[in-house]
């Protein structure tokens, strides 16, 4: 089993900048492509942004030019920086993690508990 912690989640204004991580345990993490998706209150989980395990980065429309999703094999961790949030970007996000490669939560066997970001107007 791999087990993935979400932290860095908080409160912070529009415009303002977040960062998260996503710490990996239990198998090789760098066979693993990385995924962001969120959560808000009554909507879907939706796709965020995805870095494989060869370091290629995938990021959904509403993350292009908004955030940086990277990560560190050397500390099993993976990360999301946020960008110019906004008060839509609030939600619950979860890191998950796959041996293959998509932006469906179907495509992912792994997730964490998620972190809340509530970005205020």
């Amino acid at each position: 089993q791999l087990q993935l912690v979400e932290s860095g989640g908080g409160l912070v204004q529009a415009g303002g900048s977040l960062s998260l991580s996503c710490a990996a345990s239990g198998r090789t993490f760098s066979v693993y492509s990385m995924a962001w998706f969120r959560q808000a209150p009554g909507k879907e989980r939706e796709f965020v942004a995805a870095i494989s395990s060869s370091d290629s980065p995938w990021y959904a429309d509403s993350a292009k030019g908004r955030a940086t999703v990277a990560r560190d094999n050397g500390k099993n961790t993976a990360y999301l920086h946020m960008y110019r949030l906004k008060p839509e970007d609030t939600a619950v996000y979860y890191c998950a993690a796959t041996t293959g490669w998509g932006q469906r939560e179907g495509d992912y066997e792994y997730w964490g508990q998620g972190t809340q970001v509530t970005v205020s107007s």
